[in-house]
């Protein structure tokens, strides 16, 4: 796959929940939330400020972020589900 994101967006793969079934009670895929956790696949340059200079974005490729439910716009390339967000999407990085 060769995709690099524009300016400060980033392609974000989401982390599948381990699934804990209390009581016995499974849960169709079709009723399950989609995860809000997700793996840094790639980043772009970076903001461009006002002044003309480029802020380097905060995450990396590699980190483990946490975004908003409905956060990003999913996308398909080489047959896997990807999510393209703005660095502003991210809630924060989990270490």
């Amino acid at each position: 796959m060769k995709l690099r994101p524009l300016v400060d967006r980033i392609l974000v793969e989401r982390l599948e929940e381990k699934e804990q079934v209390k009581g016995g009670i499974i849960i169709p895929d079709t009723a399950k939330e989609k995860p809000q956790e997700g793996k840094v696949i790639a980043v772009g340059t970076g903001k461009r400020l006002e002044s003309g200079e480029i802020k380097a974005l905060d995450v990396k490729v590699g980190d483990k972020i946490l975004f908003g439910k409905y956060s990003g716009t999913e996308i398909k390339l080489d047959d896997k589900e990807y999510l393209i967000m703005r660095e502003d999407d991210v809630l924060g990085i989990l270490e």
